[in-house]
């Protein structure tokens, strides 16, 4: 309640207790009811909704929905079968004697606020001041506060420092397409927005600074999809001198143990959370961001038809998926599954299903022979009723990603992915560097600077492609929510690792010569990791798009609706910062 001489109250919060009392509220109009010739208004405001109703019915004359307005009057009680059990007011009334208009919307409203989330994306956005009135919308936007509050109690009680890094610096070579500003003072020159506080976090830990976080803006030119934003987005970004791999893990699986049980009714990992290397993960689930929820593992075949009749299994690699009680489902039911293989690629998908005498019965039964069979039974526990998938590509890589792929469509079609748990793992031990094909050379994984782990000695002794990175991420329900690393702190690895990758000294020195120097004055040891608050919101909510979690975000095309932009500027301002379009 507002405290000033006049009761002045919020809708929602008006009830029984305000019987007989004279209130005064501001609002929206929702809904205009006309019952027989009784006239009911809905006035919503933050807290909730409040229904009024006039013994003068002219005194609502004129009046439009989504129109702000003041008003006075008293509260009584509803008849008892007029109660609204879904309203928090819903079995108060107020009676109006008084209203004042004090922003008359238009008759004609682009959508119908209550049910904005069915309008098109586009048209929601360009009216987005109409559209965060749904309640549904507007909830998600004070969830993200709450969250985000609560967030920087949990990082103040571990004793972590917020620090807030810059806007404008200078243009990365590494990860996505920068943003970038050119400087009207510095002829020629640009600044760029930050894809992270990365380089500037690792600073601060050379600086002294023990812990630090921030809820930090990001901005990347990349293209958009259902959990990633474009053009900028927000992290929960910390950093940890003296630190190693297991310190960020600790900090990680308390803060999303925190947040999701505070946050949530559902079923939340217990810690520690499951550690999956790499490699592993992309063999038995064909991706480095699993959905755990989904019992299905992935078998590698590949060795039981390495001199197969079969010409398309013969030393390609082979990937299998077997999945029980599933031999009674129709034709058309594996028809489907065949023609979403062709939709990402394949040619379609092989399968085999078990009799109750343990034969086979599928369309490549015939190409196998019986020590085959004895071994896939074996390899894979076939039992009464299976059903065994395969994959087949003779790049490794690919095969992995289609049967990741077919793996995550089979635990949907079977709806295997509980909506009431939060499966949590993290992914370590990632390859340091791959090789580019059409760059015909190394080039970094993910963060080039993590340290490899073996340090000077993995870099000059190892293949690059099985150096690995103390690099880790943290996934939850097939959706990657944290990046981290150990970071490298030591110059002469850092020269190394650089090298390999194909950056000699004067180009790292050039680059990134911040950490360059630095690196020479003492840095500590020091890991961190980014917490990506926009997905991890995404998840609370049970949104289908990152996009449900933001205030103003833009199209999926980049294009910001309400305020018009992209947009073009005038000559002035080019030639200011000396640019001219072509």
């Amino acid at each position: 309640m507002r405290e000033n001489k006049y009761r002045n109250c919020y809708c929602g919060e008006i009830n029984n207790d305000f019987i007989g009392k004279d209130v005064k509220i501001s609002g929206w109009i929702e809904n205009i009811r006309d019952h027989g010739g009784v006239i009911f208004l809905d006035i919503r405001d933050e807290k909730g909704v409040v229904q009024v109703v006039s013994n003068d019915d002219t005194m609502f004359n004129g009046l439009t929905r989504e129109s702000t307005i003041c008003l006075t009057g008293n509260v009584r009680k509803r008849e008892e079968e007029d109660f609204n059990a879904r309203l928090k007011s819903g079995e108060v009334e107020v009676v109006a004697k008084k209203i004042e208009v004090l922003g008359k919307a238009r008759n004609v409203l682009p959508f119908e606020v209550m049910t904005s989330k069915e309008v098109n994306e586009e048209i929601r956005l360009k009216y987005r001041y109409l559209d965060l009135r749904n309640k549904k919308v507007h909830d998600n936007i004070i969830f993200r506060s709450e969250v985000i509050k609560f967030l920087r109690q949990e990082m103040e009680s571990m004793n972590f420092t917020e620090i807030q890094t810059p806007i404008l610096t200078a243009s990365s070579p590494e990860g996505a397409r920068d943003f970038v500003v050119p400087s009207r003072l510095f002829h020629g020159k640009f600044y760029a927005l930050p894809q992270a506080p990365q380089i500037f976090k690792q600073l601060l830990m050379v600086s002294g600074f023990d812990k630090y976080f921030q809820v930090a803006p990001c901005f990347r030119d990349e293209d958009a999809r259902a959990d990633r934003v474009y053009g900028e987005f927000y992290q929960l970004d910390l950093e940890m001198a003296f630190a190693e791999e297991e310190d960020v893990y600790l900090v990680g699986e308390k803060i999303f143990k925190d947040v999701f049980s505070k946050f949530s009714n559902k079923k939340v990992s217990q810690t520690p959370f499951r550690r999956i290397p790499y490699r592993e993960a992309m063999l038995k689930y064909g991706s480095d961001k699993p959905d755990l929820r989904i019992p299905l593992e992935i078998i590698d075949l590949s060795d039981i038809f390495k001199n197969t009749e079969f010409k398309p299994f013969r030393g390609v690699t082979v990937r299998g998926i077997k999945v029980d009680d599933l031999a009674s489902k129709s034709n058309s039911w594996f028809n489907e599954l065949v023609d979403f293989a062709k939709s990402i690629g394949m040619p379609g998908i092989g399968y085999i299903t078990v009799q109750d005498d343990m034969s086979f019965k599928g369309p490549i039964d015939k190409f196998l022979t019986e020590e085959d069979k004895k071994l896939l039974i074996e390899r894979s526990d076939l039992k009464i009723g299976s059903v065994l998938f395969f994959i087949a590509d003779r790049n490794e890589e690919q095969a992995s990603k289609q049967a990741g792929q077919i793996r995550l469509e089979l635990g949907k079609r079977l709806d295997m992915q509980d909506p009431n748990v939060y499966e949590f793992c993290i992914i370590n031990d990632f390859p340091m560097f791959e090789y580019d094909v059409e760059e015909k050379h190394y080039i970094f994984t993910h963060n080039p600077f993590s340290m490899p782990q073996g340090g000077m000695d993995s870099l000059l002794n190892k293949e690059p492609n099985q150096v690995l990175a103390y690099q880790y991420d943290f996934v939850c329900n097939g959706i990657e929510l944290v990046s981290g690393a150990v970071r490298n702190h030591d110059i002469e690895i850092m020269k190394k690792a650089f090298e390999i990758a194909g950056y000699d000294e004067e180009t790292l020195k050039d680059k990134f010569k911040s950490l360059y120097t630095a690196f020479q004055y003492g840095a500590p040891p020091h890991a961190g990791m980014a917490i990506g608050i926009d997905r991890m919101l995404m998840l609370l909510n049970d949104e289908a798009s990152i996009r449900e979690t933001i205030a103003f975000p833009m199209t999926a095309s980049g294009q910001d609706m309400l305020m018009g932009s992209p947009t073009e500027i005038t000559e002035q301002q080019l030639r200011e910062v000396h640019i001219k379009v072509r």
